[in-house]
C-alpha cells in the first residue's frame, strides 16, 4: 500500500517535511493558497509559486461534529462511524491565514494563539487500497 495525496499540487509529497504550495503576487506581495495565477487583492496577473511556512498560530477554530457533504468531502461520511475533527484558521507568519483540518478535536486542548505545525494525516482509501492523505495542523508540544 502506498500513500497518495488527496490532490496534486497542494503540498509537497512525498516529503519528510511537507509544505503547502501557495503563490505570491509579484506586484503587491499578497500570498494565496492554493496556487492562483492572478492576485485577488490587487488584480495583478504576475504571481510566483512559493512554499508556505510549516508553523503558525491558531487564529480561531471549531469542531466538525457531523459528516460534511460528499462530494466535495472525501472522508468517512457514515454518521455511525464518523469521528469529529477540528477545523481552524492558522495564521502563517508574514503570509496568510489558512483554513485547515486540525489533528485535535478536544476543545480542552485547543486555544487561540497556540503554535501549530503542518502534518500529513490519513483521510481515506482509494479503490486500489492506497491510503489517501491530506494536510492538517497539529498543536506543537
Amino acid at each position: 500500500m502506498s500513500q497518495v495525496p488527496v490532490t496534486e499540487g497542494v503540498f509537497t509529497w512525498p516529503s519528510d517535511d511537507p509544505q503547502l504550495i501557495g503563490s505570491r503576487c509579484l506586484a503587491c506581495g499578497n500570498h494565496m493558497f492554493p496556487v492562483q495565477q492572478g492576485c485577488p487583492k490587487c488584480t495583478a496577473a504576475d504571481t510566483e509559486q512559493v512554499l508556505l511556512a510549516r508553523r503558525g498560530t491558531l487564529w480561531t477554530w471549531t469542531v466538525q461534529g457531523f459528516p460534511p457533504k460528499a462530494p466535495p468531502y472525501a472522508g468517512n461520511v457514515d454518521p455511525k462511524t464518523f469521528e469529529a475533527f477540528g477545523v481552524g484558521y492558522v495564521e502563517l507568519p508574514s503570509q496568510l491565514k489558512i483554513e485547515a483540518r486540525l489533528t485535535e478535536a478536544d476543545p480542552e486542548k485547543l486555544r487561540i494563539g497556540m503554535e501549530m505545525e503542518m502534518v500529513i494525516v490519513p483521510l481515506s482509501k482509494d479503490s486500489e487500497g492506497n491510503e489517501i492523505v491530506t494536510f492538517a495542523f497539529a498543536p506543537v508540544a
